[in-house]
C-alpha cells in the first residue's frame, strides 16, 4: 500500500487519501456496544468485631509477616516469592497476556501485508485453443499486497479495550497468588513452630510422668501401695509418649509443604528453621481500615472486575458485526510473461521496467444482512456474559467482606481464648507439682497425681494450638485483607534467570522489559472513561445505558 510508483516517485493521491481517512475513521470512528462502568458492589460501613480499625490504614502493613517479629518468617517468604513455582506460572501468564494485546493491536493495522513473488516456465497443450499461439512461456511477478479492514464501529478499539481488561486481571491474579503464598508460608510455619513446641512439652511430661513411675515402683517395693498405682503410672506415661510419633508425622509432613512453597524437592529444613521456637505472637493490632478498602486492595475483587471490563468491551465486538465492514485492498508490483522457442531458456530480464509495473486499489464492503439473527445472538451471549461476570464481582466482594470478618473473629476470640488456657496451664502445673508432694507424703492417692498429670499435658497442648490460632487468625485477616502483593511493585513477574532463558530462545521485544506496562502503544488507544480505582458509586451492572448505542442497529 505504501510502495511509490516508478514512473512518479510518489504515493498516488488516492490510495493517499483512502489512507488518511481510514487513520481519522480508526482515531475518531464510533464504538458501539457499551462504555464499561464499574458494577455497584455493596459494602458495610464497618466491620462487625473492629470498628475501631476504621480509621487505620491497612496499607501500611504491606509486609505483613514481618509484623510477627519473626527474622525465619521473614526470610522464608522472601525465598518462597522468588522461587515458588506456581507463582512463576501466574507471571508466565501475565506475559501471555501481554502477547495477546499485541495481537489485538495489531489488528487495528492493516490486517494483511505480504511481500509476493513468483516464477514459473509454462507449456500450452498443443491441442488447446491456447495451442495455437506460442505454447512455451514464462511468468514472472513481485509485488506488495495489503488489505485493511477500517475500524468505523470500534470492533478493533473494543478487542483492544477487552485484552487491555484481561492483561490487567492477569496481574491481579498473579497478585492474589502472591498473597495466597505469603499467607501459606506464615500459616505453615505457625503450624511448623506449634508442633515443635507440643513436642518440647509432651518431651517434657514424658520426663515427669517416667520419674513418677519410678516413684510408684519404689513405693510399690516398700509395701507402701498397691500394684494399681505402678499399672496406672504405667499406662499415663505410654499414652503421653504415644503422642511423639504423631506429632513428629505431623511436623514432617509441614515441613514438605513448606519445601513445596519454596519451590525445592521434600528435604530436611533445619538449616532454614533453626533451633525450635515457640508459636511466634501474633501482633496486638492489626490495620483492617474500611471494607471499602477491599475493592481496591483484593487482587481477587480486582481481577473480578477487571473480567466485568473485559467482557463488557467484547459486547462491542459483537455488535460491530451488524453494521457495514468496509475494507481498502490494494496491490503493486511488476509482472511479466515471455514466450520462448522450444530449447531456449526463459528470460526475466525486463521484470523490473517501467512497462512491468501494475496495481489496483479497491474498496470492500461486507454487510451480513441475512445473519442478523446469528449475530443479535451472538451480542445477546456477550451481553449475558458480561452480566455474569458483574455478579461474579459482586459475590466476590461479599465473600472478601465476609473472610475479613471471620478472620477477625478467630483473632479477637483466639487471642481472649489463649488468655484463659495460660492461667489454665499455670494452675495445672501448681496442681501437678502439689499433688506429687502429697502423694510421696501419703496425704494424697495416685489417682489425684495422674489426673493432673494427665490434665497438664492436655491444656498445655490446647494452649499451644490457642496460641496458634491467634496467629492463624491474623494471617487469616491478613489474606482476607488483599495485604503482601504491593512487595511485586519494581520487580519483574518472572526471574531474571527465565527471562534470560526467554530472550535467547524468542525475540520478545519489549514485553519482558523492566518498565512494560501496557505496551509502547497504548497511548493511541486511550481506556474509555478513563483510569483509576473502582468507584463503589459507579452505575450499576443492569443500568440500561449498557445497551443504548446498539438500539439503532439494523433488526432481524
Amino acid at each position: 500500500m505504501h510502495s511509490t510508483s516508478p514512473r512518479t516517485g510518489r504515493l498516488p493521491s488516492r490510495l493517499e487519501a483512502i489512507a488518511l481517512s481510514a487513520c481519522l475513521a480508526g482515531a475518531g470512528g464510533c464504538r458501539v456496544g457499551p462504555d464499561y462502568a464499574p458494577p455497584k458492589a455493596d459494602v458495610p460501613d464497618a466491620w462487625l468485631d473492629f470498628k475501631a480499625g476504621a480509621a487505620s490504614r491497612p496499607d501500611e502493613d504491606a509486609r505483613w509477616w514481618t509484623r510477627f517479629g519473626d527474622p525465619t518468617l521473614d526470610a522464608l517468604v522472601e525465598r518462597a516469592i522468588a522461587q515458588n513455582l506456581t507463582l512463576r506460572q501466574a507471571g508466565l501468564r501475565v506475559l501471555q497476556a501481554r502477547a495477546l494485546r499485541g495481537i489485538a493491536v495489531g489488528q487495528f493495522f492493516p490486517q494483511t501485508q505480504a511481500a509476493t513473488a513468483q516464477a514459473s516456465t509454462n507449456r500450452v497443450s498443443e491441442n488447446s485453443p491456447q495451442g495455437l499461439l506460442d505454447r512455451s512461456f514464462g511468468d514472472y511477478s513481485v509485488g506488495l499486497e495489503a488489505a485493511w479492514e477500517l475500524d468505523f464501529w470500534g470492533r478493533f478499539r473494543r478487542g483492544i479495550e477487552s485484552t487491555e481488561a484481561a492483561l490487567e486481571a492477569s496481574v491481579a491474579d498473579f497478585d492474589g497468588g502472591l498473597v495466597l503464598l505469603a499467607a501459606d508460608v506464615a500459616s505453615t510455619y505457625v503450624l511448623l513452630r506449634s508442633l515443635q513446641e507440643q513436642l518440647a512439652f509432651i518431651r517434657a511430661n514424658v520426663e515427669l510422668q517416667q520419674d513418677t513411675l519410678e516413684l510408684t515402683r519404689v513405693r510399690f517395693n516398700a509395701g507402701a501401695v498397691s500394684e494399681l498405682d505402678v499399672s496406672t503410672a504405667q499406662a499415663t506415661l505410654s499414652n503421653t509418649r504415644s503422642f511423639v510419633p504423631q506429632l513428629e508425622d505431623a511436623l514432617r509432613q509441614a515441613e514438605t509443604s513448606m519445601c513445596v512453597l519454596l519451590g525445592r524437592t521434600p528435604s530436611d529444613l533445619a538449616a532454614e528453621l533453626g533451633d525450635p521456637r515457640p508459636v511466634p505472637a501474633a501482633p496486638p493490632e492489626i490495620a483492617v481500615g474500611v471494607p471499602a478498602d477491599l475493592l481496591r486492595r483484593r487482587p481477587d475483587v480486582r481481577r473480578a472486575e477487571r473480567t466485568a471490563a473485559a467482557f463488557s468491551a467484547q459486547i462491542g465486538v459483537a455488535a460491530a458485526d451488524l453494521y457495514p465492514s468496509l475494507a481498502v485492498a490494494g496491490s503493486t508490483g511488476f509482472r511479466t510473461t515471455t514466450f520462448q522457442s522450444p530449447g531456449q531458456s526463459p528470460s526475466a530480464g525486463d521484470l523490473l521496467d517501467a512497462d512491468s509495473f501494475q496495481g489496483f486499489v479497491g474498496l470492500d464492503v461486507h454487510w451480513p444482512i441475512l445473519n442478523y439473527g446469528r449475530i443479535r445472538n451472538h451480542v445477546r451471549f456477550a451481553d449475558a456474559r458480561f452480566e455474569e461476570a458483574a455478579v461474579a464481582y459482586q459475590d466476590a466482594v461479599l465473600q472478601a467482606a465476609a473472610e475479613v470478618e471471620a478472620g477477625l473473629s478467630s483473632f479477637l476470640r483466639g487471642r481472649e481464648r489463649a488468655a484463659f488456657l495460660e492461667e489454665s496451664v499455670a494452675a495445672a502445673q501448681r496442681a501437678a507439682e502439689l499433688s506429687l508432694i502429697q502423694y510421696r507424703r501419703g496425704a494424697a492417692d495416685f489417682l489425684r497425681v495422674n489426673q493432673a498429670q494427665v490434665d497438664l499435658v492436655e491444656r498445655q497442648n490446647s494452649l499451644v494450638i490457642a496460641r496458634a490460632s491467634v496467629a492463624q487468625g491474623a494471617i487469616a485477616t491478613y489474606r482476607a485483607l488483599g495485604g503482601g502483593w504491593e512487595v511485586r511493585v519494581g520487580r519483574e513477574f518472572v526471574p531474571p534467570r527465565t527471562i534470560e532463558g526467554m530472550r535467547a530462545r524468542t525475540d520478545w521485544g519489549d514485553i519482558l522489559s523492566p518498565g512494560y506496562e501496557r505496551g509502547a502503544d497504548f497511548s493511541l488507544f486511550p481506556r474509555p472513561g478513563g483510569e483509576g480505582p473502582v468507584d463503589t458509586e459507579a452505575v450499576p451492572a443492569t443500568s440500561p445505558a449498557r445497551t443504548q448505542e446498539t438500539r439503532n442497529a439494523p433488526r432481524d
